[in-house]
């Protein structure tokens, strides 16, 4: 299955998903899936988040010290709670799960962001011979929020001019690429700086070959 056929492959799937909201966009499939975990899967998950975080990285380094300012981990494959959302994930998505990077977890302090950026990887950065190697390019990502921060911390494409609030459980999740398979510039998008509280949140990414990583992921 090369990537325009993921992509359609899981917008069909998706979109007879009972109680699902489609973005009423035309240039980008992404959707919503409230109560996709439960409160306590939201809380063993920030636990396991806070016990690991370190600075997170970036594929390619930024001029900007403030472009990526939050904390990651990622989250132990072993784990029951992270086989648990996994296979929900699998479930839902119907990617198998031999294409998915590890599950990751974000923290955000009041004041940390993730300026506008894009998932899918770029060819023409040095990285990309080895990630071509590894599984190629991302398709899909699936990001959920654990909790709701005091203010701020929503996610913003701003190409498409949508801002999405932050809600326990709730699942954002969008194609990366477009109908023909390349890179979707519409798919830009940010974590605003979160103004009070702490925002916690997992994602998933998937690629369009099998993914042959490591645990050092940015």
């Amino acid at each position: 299955m090369d990537r325009a056929e993921i992509g359609v492959s899981v917008r069909e799937r998706l979109s007879r998903v009972a109680g699902i909201i489609k973005l009423p966009v035309p240039t980008l499939d992404a959707f919503i899936l409230r109560d996709f975990l439960n409160e306590p899967q939201c809380e063993a998950l920030i636990k396991m988040i806070n016990l690991n975080r370190k600075p997170s990285r970036l594929f390619a380094q930024s001029l900007d010290p403030n472009f990526r300012t939050s904390e990651t981990c990622n989250l132990d494959p072993k784990h029951t709670l992270v086989q648990e959302v996994e296979a929900s994930l699998t479930m839902l998505l119907g990617i198998e799960p031999k294409y998915g990077e590890y599950l990751q977890g974000q923290r955000y302090e009041v004041g940390q962001q993730y300026k506008p950026h894009f998932d899918f990887l770029y060819p023409s950065e040095p990285y990309w011979p080895q990630q071509e190697k590894i599984g190629g390019q991302r398709t899909w990502t699936a990001m959920t929020f654990l909790n709701v921060p005091q203010q701020g911390g929503e996610t913003f494409f701003k190409r498409i001019g949508v801002k999405i609030t932050p809600r326990r459980g709730s699942l954002v999740t969008w194609n990366n690429l477009d109908a023909r398979g390349d890179p979707n510039a519409h798919s830009l998008h940010q974590g605003m700086p979160v103004l009070a509280g702490v925002k916690y949140i997992i994602t998933k990414w998937y690629r369009e070959r099998p993914w042959g990583g490591s645990l050092a992921r940015p």
